[in-house]
């Protein structure tokens, strides 16, 4: 998918559950989502923890870390649906292996006392591991392999959690579908062309001179990491040449 189809409203997404198939009744646990409107994050989060009514697999706990005796006073799902649904109603739903957790999102649906709704009744959805396996075919394209490759930290996610997840895969997505699509905001919708400004006039004044702040060591090579992540994307870096 072209990078400028992103233009407007995503939200990037990720759940956590008691195990692996909903067919074999197993639930969601968590749900973390995080919003960015024109490739850009807005700081809007959606969060909330789950209790499934049974038991997590231990082997599921070793993932993420939740437990039942967590979870016990956590809302159901029915009790959360309306908020979550208001959330991504006509967004892009970004999320990595996509039929995983639209798979268990919609076996909730299932579950409801309403009329028989799936993902795709509110949102659009877009894969980033089906689409890594495109851009970097027969390379290791897990959400840790993307955040090497593309020089994310996530050292701090010692678990998976759904909203931390979340955030690294907004990171992740955004680098690997090209980064910021442009350096310029838009300009206020009907603008004419007439109005906008096509010479830029230097102005010369008695100031003083501009004092200068180098970087030190650190700020460095924070920069040169963020250089050779933008080069990874496929695109010519001009800050290297």
């Amino acid at each position: 998918m072209d990078k400028n189809t992103f233009t407007n409203r995503i939200v990037v997404l990720d759940t956590e559950t008691t195990g692996l198939n909903p067919q074999e009744g197993h639930r969601i646990i968590e749900i973390g989502c995080v919003e960015l409107v024109k490739r850009r994050l807005t700081g809007k989060r959606f969060h909330v923890y789950i209790n499934p009514d049974r038991i997590i697999d231990e082997g599921a706990i070793a993932v993420h870390g939740i437990t039942n005796q967590f979870l016990d006073d956590k809302p159901y799902f029915e009790q959360i649906v309306d908020d979550f649904i208001a959330f991504i109603r006509g967004a892009e739903l970004v999320i990595h292996n996509a039929p995983f957790d639209v798979g268990f999102i919609n076996h909730e649906f299932s579950r409801l006392k309403k009329k028989a709704v799936t993902v795709s009744d509110y949102s659009e959805v877009f894969d980033t591991l089906a689409y890594a396996r495109k851009k970097h075919p027969g390379q290791r394209n897990s959400l840790d392999a993307l955040c090497k490759r593309y020089g994310i930290d996530n050292s701090h996610r010692d678990l998976h959690g759904a909203l931390l997840d979340a955030e690294i895969l907004a990171d992740v997505f955004l680098l690997m579908t090209g980064g910021q699509s442009s350096l310029l905001d838009e300009g206020p919708s009907g603008t004419d062309e007439s109005s906008i400004i096509t010479e830029v006039k230097r102005v010369f004044a008695d100031r003083p001179a501009l004092k200068v702040i180098c970087c030190n060591d650190e700020e460095l090579a924070a920069h040169q990491q963020r250089l050779e992540a933008i080069e990874k994307t496929g695109g010519a870096c001009i800050w290297n040449q």
